[in-house]
């Protein structure tokens, strides 16, 4: 019986993780499944794969993270998504990679320290009465800032979360709020499944743990769907799993916030065939590694 591993976090309270929905259908195929906290101490030779999925504390310890998944890759276990994309992804410094091959993004600049003068020239470049202020490495939005440019004095309290990690400044964008964030599920290169995440009224975040809410959209508009797929192309491989988040712009394009490759949540509840779909391409991407690679 083929062994999979769920990477999650230790800690599930107050987490929305839904990654129990897929286990049924692996047992089904004759898989045994279990969720593993990233930092419990494991045999990975005692896997075949691994899946990095809800490990959500991970930007809190990055170096240990980073550690771990490299003894699974070590380990005879299959890795998903791969090393290489994880770090690649994991710096959003990836987003100018992306927007070099064409793709359209939520305007950023990336200081180098965090500076108040930054804040300053960017609220001029962006023409933009609000900023948001978030890290290059993280996750869940944290120590994520949303700036107004009449508050000069609220500035300044942004910097100390800056000191030793480097920040990334783009302009508030109205519509996700106003509408919310789009994100596409792909599995294997294609789509599986979309959704609408959007705000809990007075906040600017779309994280359900943050309050958002959640909206499935059966059919995304063919606009949408081509941003995401422009985007995932440009990629150095294709990941087996992949989120990509968009938001419509003022000039009603669609510009990539951030594409996922590590961890994302897939919101397999909102699409009852999602589950499934996901546990019979992790079996077939199995059954094809050991024909390719026999031991």
């Amino acid at each position: 019986m083929p062994a999979c591993a769920f990477l999650s976090i230790a800690n599930t309270e107050g987490w929305f993780i839904d990654d129990d929905l897929v286990h049924p259908f692996l047992k089904d195929l004759g898989w045994s499944v279990q969720n593993i906290p990233w930092n419990q101490e494991t045999d990975w030779d005692k896997f075949d794969l691994v899946v990095i999925r809800s490990p959500w504390d991970y930007q809190n310890h990055l170096v240990d993270f980073l550690r771990v998944l490299d003894r699974i890759n070590r380990s005879k276990a299959i890795l998903l998504n791969p090393i290489e994309l994880v770090h690649w992804n994991i710096n959003k410094s990836y987003l100018f990679e992306l927007q070099a091959k064409g793709v359209e993004l939520v305007p950023t600049i990336k200081p180098s320290i965090l500076q108040l003068s930054d804040i300053r020239n960017a609220f001029e470049k962006f023409q933009t009465d609000e900023l948001i202020v978030k890290p290059q490495i993280g996750a869940n939005a944290d120590d994520t800032f949303r700036l107004s440019k009449t508050r000069e004095a609220d500035w300044g309290s942004v910097l100390p979360f800056f000191q030793n990690k480097v920040g990334m400044l783009q302009p508030f964008i109205q519509n996700v709020v106003d509408e919310g964030e789009f994100s596409l599920m792909f599995f294997q290169g294609e789509l599986s499944h979309t959704i609408l995440k959007t705000v809990k009224v007075g906040d600017f975040r779309v994280q359900e743990e943050h309050g958002g809410g959640v909206i499935p959209i059966a059919v995304p508009e063919p606009a949408l769907l081509a941003a995401a797929e422009k985007a995932l192309a440009a990629l150095p491989r294709q990941p087996f799993y992949a989120r990509v988040d968009l938001v419509r712009t003022p000039q009603n394009t669609f510009a990539l916030m951030e594409l996922e490759l590590i961890e994302p949540c897939l919101y397999f509840r909102f699409d009852p065939d999602s589950p499934r779909v996901f546990a019979n391409l992790l079996d077939e991407f199995w059954k094809k590694s050991q024909v390719l690679n026999p031991i």
